[in-house]
């Protein structure tokens, strides 16, 4: 394979992750705000499409091995299709967050729910989102490492949006007993968003061993 071949393949690789990742944000809105507005139909459609996702992962799979096999890459473009393998994963990991989240919405028919719990969901759900985004640009942008640990110290804004949500919640089924059943899922539902958080970071830290060739935990 010559040389601008291989960055030709490199490109393609590149712009079907970004058109993995932009699937995976379109999931992670669209489940967050049908559980928030209880919308069934609208959570079935994003179970649905996690099979898109799916087949993304193992388009970039194959892409990836094959580029490995025919030209056997070294140094920097070793590390640039090992950190497309390794995001592509964590971006699949993300979607079966988003399908976690609209099984729960279609879960959670009749129960007494708290509509406040919910609005700090919602924002935690944006938050969640905006970090994906902004590790999505990270990789695609060529930052730096300075970046990477930027955008990867934002999970730090999920996890306490989870440790609040989590005592609010707690508080509100003291309240309300009834409210236990809806409150279980509560407690999933930000498990869910705070790995996708998670996950996000890893992006990040793919990016940090793409430039330097050392993996870091942010």
């Amino acid at each position: 394979m010559l040389r601008t071949q291989f960055e030709t393949e490199l490109d393609k690789l590149h712009n079907q992750f970004y058109a993995m990742g932009n699937e995976v944000v379109v999931q992670i809105n669209n489940a967050v705000r049908a559980f928030i507005t209880h919308d069934r139909e609208l959570a079935k459609e994003v179970i649905e499409a996690d099979k898109k996702i799916n087949e993304f992962e193992i388009k970039l799979e194959k892409k990836s091995l094959e580029i490995i096999a025919l030209q056997q890459p070294v140094s920097t473009d070793l590390r640039t299709v090992i950190t497309v393998l390794k995001a592509t994963s964590d971006m699949e990991r993300m979607g079966d967050h988003a399908v976690s989240i609209a099984e729960a919405t279609i879960r959670m028919k009749g129960e007494v729910r708290s509509q406040i719990v919910e609005e700090e969901i919602n924002k935690m759900g944006r938050e969640a989102r905006k970090l994906v985004e902004a590790a999505l640009d990270l990789y695609l942008n060529d930052a730096d490492v300075e970046q990477a640990y930027e955008i990867a110290a934002h999970d730090e804004l999920i996890n306490a949006h989870y440790d609040r949500i989590r005592d609010l919640a707690t508080e509100e089924i003291k309240k309300n007993p009834d409210a236990l059943i809806a409150g279980r899922d509560y407690f999933q539902v930000i498990s869910y968003l705070e790995r996708i958080g998670d996950y996000a970071k890893n992006i990040c830290e793919w990016v940090v061993y793409l430039k330097t060739g050392h993996i870091t935990e942010l």
